[in-house]
């Protein structure tokens, strides 16, 4: 703010050497810079004076050196330059106090001493620049010289303005201010009030002089100011001409420069700029005739998603609804005739989900209830997959349960229809009388309700068919959305690792283009990367290129789907063709869990079927139906009930347990009616068993001989085969004969149709090894009452239990435990192996039955003992030899080989008689030692020894004991 910028270009006083070192060092700072041609040039402006080159102002040359035209101090601010030498000097007494005085400061130890030769090397720098400066200072005198009379003058001046009272020195001094008003005028002056109206009026006249005495003052110091400041002021009015001349050779410079610019205008940019305007305004007019194009078939949506609807386009309905309120909202926003549109093309959309829900529910009636034949054609794949792909889009997830109903109703006709197609066949059934469905099946017998049972199952397995196959086109249209999902994802992350590649070589092509070059220039014809010559094409295809026509031009713009820039797939459903757009805003989540609840669907059409004919099955069992049929009956329907099992896990690929079941529930049913049926049968035989060797019939022969083929099953019957041949006296098994009763043939038998209702019936395996093991359990504990403990006597009515009786009994026993390991391996090879620890009653009952032999052994020793005691104790040792004891022994033992001989085998029978002999020993020993008969070659040892050899050899003269070792030195005692 000096007041020597506003004086003249050049620098007088000392305050101005700033400013001059400034303009030097300018000069070194700042390079010298390129001019542009011809945008101020240097030659005359016209009127032919040489001088005119150098001091008008170019904009060029004097743009970086500071003039008078870059001031911004004005005259009014220099004059008032509040920067005095008197003031800055009472800076310190107003601030600090007239008591401060200056004290020599006491120098510090840590500065170093600075003397003549620190400034050496700054003198010789300044002094070139301080001669200019004398230079300067001779040429211009300096204006603000201060002496010692300036600042007594300026003390005066301050003393007389500090007569005035600060009140007007505020800078809010404004006498409209009462306060103000009242503080320089009391109204105290003013009153005319009695007496005082002389002393009002001097006092009044000496307020006047007063303030006339502060004009006065303030009058003096303004123009002692204004006297400070006159040489200023008068050179700065004398400049003020110099400036006016300048300033009229610079307009003069800028109105030739500008008459040459307008030249340039018209010549060079004039041309260009109209040629940029006309291809701005008819791109501008294109782009306004294509939106109203787009306006146009915006305009028809609605009449176009009406005829897509009439012929069940769904899916391009929706696909026309979307690109049209995308259209609306990018391109056609705020376009007022169309503000009530989106909304109608909502309302549109939601009244399409409902067409397409009551649609889905129509195609579902459809295709379950027509007609259920071998064909297990899709019906209208076409129409499901449409239906279906605008389902997905319109996120109506919930879609399958529709399905699901309709499956449940048509379960429950195909039933009702196939029962009232067989009883309208049926003449015995009068449907007036009997009108309930119920009971006029209740009234079929069991061939005919079987036939009905599997004209259902029929029915069910190509209903069932029939939903997997609409089921599987469903999940392939969800995998096929699922699938594109997963082909954007790829694509996007494609796409995202060449962004880094593509942005490198548009940066360096949009750098060569900045620099003004062509990117042939900078690039090879071989060396133009890919992505430089795709970008450069498309640059060159720009909609901004002069077109052929307006058509071309609008081609890509017109378009509504241009507007939407949706990617659309094409794909095959069944071969059905359908494009999948990029709005089915569906999550892979979501579309895994549809499907998975479209598999569950067929799962549970499985179940309905299944629990539909359990409901059957149990209408008919109520009146106990189920329990009454036989063997062959219940097999067959087991076997139509297990194929129909397997056929739908082979369908749905699942199991499902309601039919598995209810039929194990009826199995279980048939056992306990089956197992109590031929547990009854068995009790009877054995309470009428006489226990008497029986004839073994042909037939349980060939039965015994199929079993020892690895046959367990009953053969079919050859009435003529069998009345030619004759009943056997033995059962040849695996080459031992067996002699036994009726009652076990029959035992046999019915232990084969345990084993084979096994097979007919895997189910019940459990179940009939725990009946076979009671009924086995029960033949044993009853023939052991009846035989061994002679409850025969009562029950048949038997005088005495033989030996006979003893022996056939052991024998048949032995038959039954032959049989056992091969119904184990039969019941082993059907049962899982968590089941195996059943196999345990087998072991129990093997034990069972050998100890029930072995009773029946002990039982035939004890006769025989109990005849050794009482004959023996009666022996005495005297002539005749042998004695009539020893006959009675031999007899005995004749008999009772005569009575077992045929019916056990000569092992057992040998084991017998030993057992026999050495009872006999101990006998005959404890008799000899009661009459004190030794071994002494006596009298009495001779008659003992002919006894004794007269058993012997009657013994060994008997079938098969010829070999026996007797040991009759056993009856002797020891000497010791």
């Amino acid at each position: 703010m000096a007041s020597s910028h506003s004086s003249s270009p050049v620098p007088q006083s000392n305050s101005s050497d700033a400013f001059f070192k400034k303009e030097m060092d300018a000069t070194k700072r700042f390079r010298p810079v390129q001019s542009l041609p011809d945008v101020c040039p240097k030659e005359p402006t016209g009127n032919g004076d040489p001088s005119n080159l150098c001091d008008s102002p170019s904009l060029v040359v004097d743009q970086q050196r500071w003039t008078i035209y870059h001031s911004k101090v004005n005259l009014p601010a220099a004059l008032n330059d509040p920067r005095l030498a008197k003031r800055e000097s009472d800076f310190f007494t107003k601030t600090w106090g007239v008591d401060f005085v200056d004290t020599e400061v006491t120098p510090s130890f840590y500065l170093p001493q600075i003397t003549k030769e620190h400034f050496a090397l700054y003198q010789q720098e300044i002094a070139p620049r301080e001669k200019v400066h004398e230079r300067c200072k001779n040429i211009c005198a300096p204006k603000d010289t201060f002496d010692r009379t300036l600042l007594h003058t300026h003390d005066k001046s301050r003393t007389d303005l500090e007569q005035v009272p600060k009140i007007f020195m505020k800078p809010d001094f404004a006498l409209e201010d009462s306060l103000t008003f009242n503080t320089v005028l009391p109204w105290s002056h003013f009153s005319t009030a009695g007496g005082k109206g002389n002393r009002d009026a001097a006092s009044s006249k000496l307020l006047q002089e007063k303030l006339s005495h502060y004009l006065d003052i303030v009058e003096v110091n303004i123009a002692h100011q204004i006297s400070l400041r006159s040489e200023a002021f008068f050179h700065a009015m004398t400049s003020q001409h110099e400036l006016q001349d300048y300033l009229r050779k610079t307009s003069q410079a800028v109105k030739l420069l500008r008459e040459k610019i307008s030249k340039i205008d018209k010549v060079m940019c004039e041309g260009s700029l109209r040629v940029l305007r006309l291809s701005l305004t008819r791109n501008n007019c294109i782009k306004a005739y294509n939106k109203l194009k787009l306006m146009a078939t915006v305009h028809q949506t609605q009449p176009t998603v009406q005829l897509l609807l009439s012929t069940s386009e769904f899916v391009g309905a929706l696909d026309l609804i979307a690109t049209t309120q995308e259209v609306l909202q990018q391109e056609l926003q705020g376009i007022h005739s169309f503000r009530h549109l989106g909304s109608q093309l909502c309302e549109l959309e939601k009244l399409i989900d409902k067409m397409m829900i009551a649609e889905f529910s129509t195609y579902a009636r459809n295709d379950l209830n027509r007609p259920l034949e071998d064909d297990c054609q899709i019906l209208e794949e076409e129409r499901l997959v449409s239906l279906v792909f605008g389902l997905l889009k319109q996120r109506k997830l919930n879609f399958y349960e529709i399905y699901a109903d309709e499956m449940i109703n048509t379960a429950k006709n195909i039933i009702k229809q196939c029962v009232v197609n067989t009883v309208s066949q049926i003449e015995e059934i009068d449907t007036d009388v009997v009108v309930k469905l119920a009971d006029q099946m209740r009234m079929m017998n069991f061939p005919q309700w079987f036939d009905l049972l599997k004209n259902i199952f029929s029915k069910f397995t190509i209903f069932l068919k029939r939903i997997k196959a609409t089921l599987n086109t469903i999940r392939s249209v969800v995998f096929l959305v699922l699938d594109k999902n997963q082909k954007n994802r790829d694509l996007e992350d494609t796409l995202h690792k060449n962004s880094a590649k593509e942005s490198s070589v548009d940066t360096e092509v949009a750098y060569l283009t900045h620099e003004g070059m062509f990117i042939s220039d900078a690039f090879g014809e071989g060396e133009l990367p890919a992505g430089a010559a795709d970008t450069t094409s498309q640059r060159n295809t720009s909609p901004n290129s002069e077109p052929c026509s307006s058509d071309s031009v609008s081609e890509p713009e017109c378009t509504t789907d241009s507007s939407s820039s949706k990617e659309q797939t094409s794909s095959s459903v069944g071969g059905v063709e359908m494009m999948i757009g990029d709005d089915m805003k569906l999550t892979d989540l979501e579309l895994v869990r549809l499907a998975n609840n479209i598999q569950e669907l067929l799962y549970n059409a499985s179940d309905i079927c299944h629990d539909r004919s359990v409901k059957f099955l149990m209408a008919r069992a109520k009146d106990g139906f189920l329990e009454k049929l036989n063997s062959n009956e219940f097999v067959t329907l087991s076997r139509l009930m297990e194929g129909f099992i397997l056929d739908t896990e082979q369908i749905c690929g699942r199991k499902s347990m309601s039919l598995r079941g209810a039929l194990q529930s009826q199995a279980n049913r048939f056992v306990n009616r089956f197992h109590e049926e031929r547990k009854t049968k068995l009790s009877l035989l054995l309470d009428n068993e006489r226990w008497k060797q029986a004839e073994v019939p042909a037939e349980f022969q060939d039965l015994v001989d199929s079993v020892s083929d690895g046959r367990i099953s009953l053969p079919e019957k050859k009435p003529a085969a069998n009345e030619e041949r004759k009943p056997a006296e033995f059962l040849i098994v695996e080459g031992q004969k067996y002699a036994t009763v009726g009652t076990v043939l029959l035992l046999i038998r019915i232990i084969l149709e345990y084993c084979q209702c096994v097979d007919n019936i895997p189910s019940i395996t459990t179940d009939m090894l725990t009946r076979l093991s009671d009924l086995l359990k029960y033949f044993n504990s009853r023939s052991c009452q009846l035989v061994l403990g002679a409850g025969a006597l009562q029950v048949v009515g038997l005088k005495t239990i033989t030996t006979k009786n003893l022996a056939l009994s052991s024998r048949c026993l032995q038959l039954i435990v032959h049989y056992i390991p091969i119904i184990r391996a039969h019941f082993e090879a059907r049962l899982q192996p968590k089941q195996f620890s059943m196999l345990r009653h087998f072991d129990h009952i093997t034990k069972d039955y050998h100890d029930h032999i072995a009773e029946i052994s002990a039982k035939l020793v004890a006769i025989m003992d109990s005849l050794f005691d009482k004959v023996l104790s009666k022996y005495e040792v005297k002539a005749p030899v042998p004695s009539a004891c020893f006959r009675n022994i031999c007899k005995q033992m004749a008999k009772m080989h005569e009575a077992i001989y045929d019916l056990l085998p000569e092992e057992q029978t040998q084991m017998l008689f030993l057992r026999i002999n050495a009872s006999y020993k101990l006998h005959l020993k404890r008799q000899l030692a009661h009459l004190n008969v030794v071994n002494d070659g006596g009298p009495l040892n001779g008659l003992v020894t002919s006894d004794v050899a007269f058993y012997t050899g009657n013994l060994q003269a008997l079938k098969g004991l010829n070999n026996l070792d007797l040991n009759m030195a056993e009856i002797w005692e020891q000497k010791r």
